[in-house]
């Protein structure tokens, strides 16, 4: 029997963009690509050596309703929330943030020049847990699964299950209904490599230096369902975020950082954050500035 292999079907460029407090990013997100990305809502990359680009950082602000993970390649990045966590996170580590219910918190650079570069992923909750609790938990470099190549190059899974040349590699993430992978993939000039993981899940490869056969720098590729996923490196090798998760199929409303399944459930999300619901009454006290999102809500 053939194995069913998975085809790029979309390629999408990541845009230049502004954020925070003038956080200069490239980033994958819109109401045309929530259907395609579907678990995830957005990928945002940092990449410079100027501090300019991202000194100002993100001062406090809220979520509600999905989970952020956050990679680091290099720099340090400080992270503190209402719940108390405050921790540092460096090259090759992960910050998993699952918002739920509503979370106010901040990550700041924790350096004054130097190289950063890390990506910040917005992964979907289904309806039945956006309510839940917020969570919060680091994933150290040195606990994430990783796999040297046999012509060089190397293969990090943060999340989810993938198969490599009869190689499993988990990672240390406990499961999610939307059984998200993944995987920070490095490839030698011209190197090929095929991938195996669950069938039912989305694929999304997203290029963030050098080129594959079928993509450029900062593009990335939607591709079919199947069981197999080949990527061929170009001349200069590649560097590639692989993201794969289980669709929700459900309706998106969303109003800047607040992801929910409809109009109401946004209004009643801003309300809660404007009376101060999101806060525990310590953080309260510090009279913490709402700023409304500026964005107006959109459904999808």
């Amino acid at each position: 029997m053939s194995i069913q292999v998975r085809t790029l079907q979309q390629a999408h460029q990541a845009m230049l963009s502004q954020d925070g407090d003038g956080v200069i990013i490239h980033r994958l997100a819109g109401r045309h690509l929530n259907r395609v990305l579907d678990p995830f809502l957005l990928i945002d990359e940092i990449n410079s050596d100027n501090a300019k680009d991202y000194i100002g950082g993100f001062p406090e602000h809220p979520h509600r309703g999905f989970e952020t993970i956050t990679y680091v390649k290099a720099g340090l990045i400080r992270h503190s929330d209402h719940m108390g966590n405050e921790g540092v996170i460096g090259p090759g580590d992960v910050q998993w943030m699952k918002a739920g219910a509503g979370i106010v918190h901040s990550e700041m650079p924790e350096q004054q020049d130097g190289l950063l570069h890390g990506f910040q992923i917005w992964l979907n909750l289904p309806a039945n847990e956006k309510m839940q609790a917020p969570d919060y938990r680091d994933i150290t470099a040195d606990s994430i699964p990783s796999l040297t190549l046999q012509n060089g190059g190397m293969i990090k899974v943060i999340a989810g299950d993938l198969a490599i040349d009869a190689k499993q590699l988990s990672g240390s993430m406990p499961k999610r209904t939307t059984t998200p992978l993944i995987a920070d993939i490095e490839l030698t000039a011209n190197q090929t490599i095929q991938l195996t993981f669950e069938q039912a899940l989305s694929a999304t490869a997203l290029v963030y230096k050098g080129s594959t056969s079928d993509l450029n720098t900062r593009q990335a590729g939607i591709y079919s369902h199947g069981e197999s996923l080949t990527l061929n490196a170009g001349n200069e090798g590649a560097s590639i975020l692989l993201l794969a998760g289980l669709p929700l199929a459900e309706p998106i409303a969303q109003y800047g950082p607040f992801v929910m399944n409809s109009t109401n459930e946004i209004e009643q999300t801003l309300r809660d954050y404007q009376s101060g619901a999101f806060l525990s009454p310590a953080l309260h006290q510090k009279e913490v500035a709402t700023r409304a999102p500026k964005e107006p809500a959109t459904t999808a």
